[in-house]
């Protein structure tokens, strides 16, 4: 992935605000990258165009040398499907499905109905969730829950996954567990990982940390060096 001079900018009614201010960085296939800063300096809404949510004021997203934002709504929603996969803070599970059937989604949506339950059900059964393929969201906890969020984003096995505050809204023992399983299956498919995380160990655990001050990218960590931008 290659981030090129991307800017998102508001219009209200104090004038414009600057959300994101000329932010470029690459990403290697396979490296995993902590997207960190104070609450409000702009990861989420970083985080939300690399997956073609929003659309920036002016830059470039590339991804296996597409750029996201030369495609229209509907292109960047299929390209979406098959290449990019997104684990909210929130879990986002649909009430109504069973864990199985809310795995199975994504891919009947990428067209891949035939195969959807076996990939779907593997990919549970990977995450530790076997014996829990029909129960509904009410009925697993809140780790259980991130679990199925986590097997629905890797069920495609997309090559970039992003990952907001994973751990947020889990006790500690349990978040560490569900990050351990974000990476185990980050290298077991060699996609590519960038989260947004206020933890600072789960930020050392990346290849990388990205730090973003007021919507702008001060600095690349890697490791224990530090290089501007």
């Amino acid at each position: 992935m290659q981030v090129e001079g991307l800017t998102r900018q508001v219009t209200g009614p104090e004038g414009v605000l600057l959300i994101l201010q000329d932010v470029s960085f690459s990403v290697m296939p396979g490296e995993a990258c902590a997207i960190i800063g104070a609450s409000g300096s702009g990861k989420t809404t970083l985080l939300g165009l690399l997956a073609g949510l929003d659309v920036p004021s002016s830059g470039r997203v590339l991804l296996d040398g597409v750029d996201l934002f030369a495609l229209n709504e509907d292109a960047r929603a299929q390209l979406r499907g098959r290449m990019i996969g997104f684990v909210f803070q929130t879990f986002q599970l649909l009430p109504a499905l069973t864990a199985l059937e809310n795995v199975m989604l994504p891919l009947e949506l990428a067209g891949r109905s035939k195969e959807a339950r076996d990939a779907a059900r593997e990919v549970l059964e990977r995450v530790g969730l076997g014996a829990r393929l029909h129960h509904t969201p009410v009925q697993l906890s809140g780790g259980e829950q991130q679990r199925v969020a986590i097997a629905r984003a890797f069920a495609t096995r997309p090559k970039l996954l992003l990952a907001d505050e994973p751990t947020g809204n889990l006790d500690q023992v349990t978040g560490e567990r569900i990050i351990d399983l974000l990476f185990e299956l980050n290298r077991a498919q060699h996609s590519t990982l960038l989260l947004v995380t206020h933890d600072e160990q789960l930020a050392q655990r990346c290849n990388r940390r990205l730090k973003l001050d007021a919507g702008r990218l001060v600095n690349q960590e890697s490791q224990s060096k530090a290089t501007l931008l």
